[in-house]
């Protein structure tokens, strides 16, 4: 399973920011997270709840996708209301939601995989994008809906991002991810980088419609950084690139003992 080499590194879970971003430049999302989610209060939390189901979907048993699939519809359970002046219908079990958000974890990985080692070559990107549909397909999102392939895939993608707005509640959302009040110190201190990562890794349009600005300098660290990055993190040693992805899954399974016993 050509996903279970590439999803566990934990480089990119620095294209994270930009696919929350770009989940709630759609309006419903948007006003969904908005309106129900504290995560902007508890990033970490919501961290580790993303990359819990996603470990545990790609990498888990059976038993353990299906309990990550359990919590995460939990969460969701509230997470619906019907249209108003303001705000578009939303609710978390929406079939197209699901794939906008499983699109957004799957393009985002890929950009920074390939920022970082390279373009894949297209045997096996044709079957990481396959299975990246699981994502979707593990909660409501019907196998079928999933576009057959890369190029339909582009098509859709290019689409929905012509489809994309904010307003005032949504570049709310994206102002306090960017701008954490909240949280540890060692968080707080590393935003400035994290910012410049999720910002320089959005589509221009999609920075535009989030009010948020970037200039050539900004452009200028954003390369070294990625230079760097590109030289450093494929030495590391394995274990250290799958560090997150092994603690999440630790952490996971701990807690199914203690609720067993």
């Amino acid at each position: 399973m050509q996903m279970k080499e590439i999803a566990g590194e934990a480089v990119l879970i620095a294209a994270g920011g930009r696919a929350i971003l770009l989940q709630i430049a759609d309006p419903a999302i948007g006003h969904g997270v908005a309106h129900h989610s504290d995560f902007t209060s508890r990033p970490l939390d919501r961290l580790r709840g993303t990359l819990t189901y996603v470990y545990a979907v790609v990498f888990g048993t059976p038993e353990e996708a299906a309990g990550a699939r359990r919590q995460v519809n939990q969460a969701h359970g509230p997470v619906s209301a019907p249209a108003t002046a303001a705000s578009p219908a939303y609710s978390a079990f929406t079939p197209e939601l699901q794939l906008w958000v499983a699109a957004t974890l799957y393009e985002s990985a890929i950009t920074m995989r390939e920022l970082v080692y390279g373009p894949l070559d297209d045997d096996t990107a044709d079957l990481l994008y396959r299975e990246y549909a699981v994502l979707g397909t593990a909660l409501q999102m019907p196998s079928g809906l999933w576009p057959p392939d890369r190029v339909a895939f582009a098509a859709y993608w290019d689409r929905r991002l012509g489809e994309l707005q904010t307003d005032a509640a949504t570049r709310a959302v994206a102002s306090q991810l960017l701008h954490p009040r909240t949280g540890p110190v060692w968080l707080r201190l590393m935003m400035p980088l994290a910012r410049l990562v999720t910002v320089g890794l959005l589509p221009r349009q999609v920075r535009e419609l989030f009010g948020l600005s970037w200039s050539a300098g900004a452009q200028r660290r954003f390369d070294r950084l990625i230079r760097l990055t590109r030289r450093v993190y494929p030495r590391l040693p394995r274990r250290l690139r799958h560090w997150p992805k092994n603690h999440y899954l630790r952490a996971m399974r701990q807690s199914l003992e203690l609720a067993v016993v």
